[in-house]
């Protein structure tokens, strides 16, 4: 079993910058793809970025040329860095492991002014 704990949400001004980042429990996090999801209010959870085992990456349009995901496995962390935020970025955003085998607790990014 993995845990999964993120951080770096807030609220942050449209336009604005914030890093998220998702902490594994164990170093078996550093051979497996791992990926940020998010869900609003009312909706269903959407893709917005992976990264496999290496630095392959990919992202959903909404989000390209604003967000980057990264990870650094001697720490089992990976991140998700977001620039120009807008209003419509705002959601619970979850972390997962291993195409969706393990998943964080979320944590909440309000864009808002």
């Amino acid at each position: 079993q993995v845990q999964l704990v993120e951080s770096g949400g807030g609220l942050v001004q449209p336009g604005g910058s914030l890093r998220l980042s998702c902490a594994a429990s164990r170093s078996i996090f550093r051979i497996y793809a791992a990926g940020w999801y998010r869900q609003a209010p009312g909706k269903q959870r959407e893709f917005v970025a992976t990264i496999t085992s290496g630095t392959n990456t990919d992202y959903a349009d909404s989000v390209k040329g604003r967000f980057t995901i990264s990870r650094d496995n001697a720490k089992n962390t990976v991140y998700l860095q977001m620039s120009s935020l807008k209003p419509e970025d705002t959601a619970v955003y979850y972390c997962t492991l291993k195409n969706g085998a393990y998943w964080g607790q979320g944590t909440q990014v309000t864009v808002s002014s």
